[in-house]
C-alpha cells in the first residue's frame, strides 16, 4: 500500500481534547439566530399547492411558486421548526454542480453534462441575483472552491483542469502562499463555481420572503400521510392537529422517509458531522493564509471540507459518513464524540500551526443519500404530486433548481429541465436491511483502501462502478 502524506497519528491526544472542550453541541449557524416562529396547524385549509418540508427545497418551492402565480394559495408544513435540519447544519457551500460533481456527472449524464453545467451555473447565478436584489442579509460570498491534493495519486487531476481563466492550478509553493498547509501537494481553484453562504440566515431570508409574497408557514405541523381516495382533482395532507386539501403537493422530506412508499428505498440517511472553531485572531489567519476565502475540499472519497465564516471561524467537517441500521434518525445520533474526535485531529493534521484553537460548536445531522448521489425527482397522484429527494450533501443550491423541477411537473409543463436525462430516470433503490447496512459499511472501507492506495479501487468499487453505483466524491 502506498504511504499517505495525511498521517494524523502524531497529534497528541490531550490537544484534541482540549480543542473540544467546552464546545456547544448545537449548529453553530441556529444559535441565537433570528427566525421567526409560525403557528401550528389546526384546522381545515384549502390552498392550491402544498409543500411538505421547510428546508431549503420546501422553501424555494414556495417562494417560485408565488413568483410564477402570484394569486396561488400556498402553504408550507414543517414538522418541527423551519431550517431545523440539514439546511440548518450544512457547511454553507452553494455549489453550481447540479451532479454532486463533475466526475460523478460525467459517469451518468457524459451526454447532458454540457447542458447541465450550463444549467447549474445558471441557477446559481440566479440565486446570487435573488440575494442582491432582495437584499438577503445571509453572508453570501462568491469565492470559489480550492480543491486540494494530499495524496500523490491527485495532483495530475488537478493540473489536466487548469484552463488558466476559472480554472487555476497551483503547485505545491504557490498553493502554499493562498493557503499553507504541509499536507496540500497541489490545488485547483474553481473561481465561480460556488459561493459560501451563512445556511441559518439564508434559511431565515427564505422564510421571511416567503412569507412577504403570502405563503402560509405552519410549523410542528408534521405530515402523516397523504389521501387522494375521497377526493377529486385535489390531495388531502393531514397532520395531527388539522388537514389541507390542495389541488398539488411538493414533497421536500429530505433524508426522513418518503410520504410516497414507491421511493421509501430511494434514499438512505448519513450521518455528517462538523466542527466550528471560535474566532481567529489576525495573527491566526496569518498562519494560515486564505486571503481569497475559498471554500476548501480535499480529493479523498472521504473527504473534508471547510470555509471561513464571516467572523473569520474556520467550519471543518466531512470525512465520517455514519449510517446507522434501519435508516434510523434520532436526536442521540447528532453526539458521536468518536468523529468529533477524528474530526479534530485531521483539523491539526491541516492546519498545526493552529495548535491551542479551540471549537465553540460540533454537530451532526442527516443527509439524503441516494444510490447516484444527486437528486432525482417523482411524481405520483396522476402527477398532483411531486417529489425531489437524494441531494447527497450537495443540496444548498440544487434545492432551488429542484423547486423548479417540482413546480414544471406539477403545472404539467415540457420544459428544458424536465426532459433532462438527470431528471427523467429514476436511480435504482437501496437493498432492504440487513443488505442495506452491510452494503454501506463495506463500501465505506472500501472507500477508506482507495484513498489511501493510490486511489485503486477494489473489487467492490469496480463491481458498484460497473453497477452505476459507484462514488468517488
Amino acid at each position: 500500500m502506498a504511504e499517505t502524506v495525511f498521517d494524523r497519528s502524531h497529534i497528541d491526544d490531550a490537544v484534541v481534547a482540549r480543542s473540544l472542550g467546552g464546545s456547544s453541541l448545537q449548529p453553530f449557524w441556529l444559535d441565537g439566530l433570528d427566525v421567526p416562529s409560525w403557528p401550528q396547524l389546526t384546522g381545515s385549509h384549502h390552498v392550491d399547492l402544498v409543500v411538505v418540508g421547510g428546508g431549503y427545497t420546501g422553501l424555494w418551492t414556495a417562494l417560485l411558486a408565488k413568483q410564477r402565480d402570484p394569486d396561488a394559495r400556498v402553504a408550507v408544513l414543517e414538522g418541527r421548526s423551519v431550517g431545523w435540519a440539514a439546511s440548518g447544519r450544512n457547511g454553507g457551500f452553494v455549489e453550481a454542480s447540479l451532479t454532486h460533481g463533475e466526475a460523478n456527472g460525467e459517469r451518468r449524464y457524459p451526454a447532458e453534462m454540457d447542458q447541465l453545467t450550463r444549467l447549474g451555473m445558471q441557477n446559481l447565478d440566479e440565486i446570487e441575483a435573488t440575494v442582491v436584489s432582495s437584499g438577503w442579509d445571509c453572508d453570501f460570498e462568491r469565492t470559489g472552491t480550492l480543491a486540494v491534493a494530499v495524496e500523490p495519486h491527485q495532483v495530475d487531476e488537478l493540473r489536466a483542469a487548469h484552463n488558466g481563466d476559472t480554472e487555476i492550478f497551483f503547485d505545491q509553493s504557490a498553493l502554499h502562499a493562498q493557503l499553507d498547509s504541509p499536507t496540500y501537494l497541489a490545488g485547483l481553484w474553481s473561481t465561480r463555481s460556488t459561493a459560501l453562504v451563512h445556511p441559518g440566515k439564508l434559511v431565515a431570508s427564505l422564510a421571511r420572503a416567503c412569507a412577504d409574497a403570502g405563503v402560509e408557514i405552519f410549523e410542528r405541523s408534521a405530515v402523516r400521510g397523504l389521501d387522494s381516495g375521497s377526493t377529486r382533482d385535489a390531495i388531502v395532507v393531514e397532520t395531527k392537529q388539522g388537514s389541507v386539501i390542495a389541488k398539488r403537493v411538493a414533497l421536500a422530506t429530505n433524508a426522513f422517509p418518503s410520504l410516497l412508499g414507491r421511493y421509501r428505498l430511494h434514499t438512505v440517511p448519513v450521518y455528517d458531522y462538523v466542527l466550528m472553531t471560535e474566532p481567529l485572531t489576525d495573527a491566526q489567519l496569518a498562519r494560515v493564509g486564505w486571503g481569497s476565502r475559498q471554500g476548501v475540499a480535499d480529493l479523498g472519497t472521504q473527504f473534508h471540507y471547510y470555509r471561513l465564516s464571516a467572523d473569520n471561524r474556520i467550519l471543518w467537517g466531512g470525512y465520517d459518513a455514519i449510517y446507522h441500521f434501519g435508516g434510523r434518525i434520532r436526536p442521540e445520533y447528532d453526539d458521536r464524540p468518536a468523529s468529533f474526535e477524528k474530526l479534530a485531529r485531521h483539523f491539526f493534521t491541516t492546519f498545526p500551526q493552529l495548535e491551542g484553537v479551540k471549537f465553540s460548536h460540533r454537530w451532526g445531522g442527516v443527509i439524503d443519500t441516494s444510490t447516484r448521489f444527486s437528486a432525482f425527482f417523482g411524481r405520483a397522484k396522476q402527477g398532483r404530486v411531486s417529489y425531489a429527494a437524494g441531494f447527497t450533501g450537495l443540496g444548498v443550491a440544487a434545492s432551488r433548481f429542484a423547486a423548479n423541477v417540482m413546480l414544471d411537473h406539477l403545472g404539467g409543463l415540457q420544459t428544458e429541465r424536465t426532459e433532462l436525462q438527470m431528471v427523467k430516470s429514476v436511480p435504482p433503490p437501496f437493498p432492504p436491511e440487513p443488505a442495506a447496512f452491510l452494503g454501506v459499511q463495506a463500501t465505506r472501507w472500501a472507500l477508506d483502501r482507495a484513498d489511501h492506495n493510490a486511489g485503486k479501487r477494489n473489487l467492490l468499487l469496480k463491481t458498484l462502478d460497473a453497477a452505476g453505483l459507484g462514488f468517488d466524491s
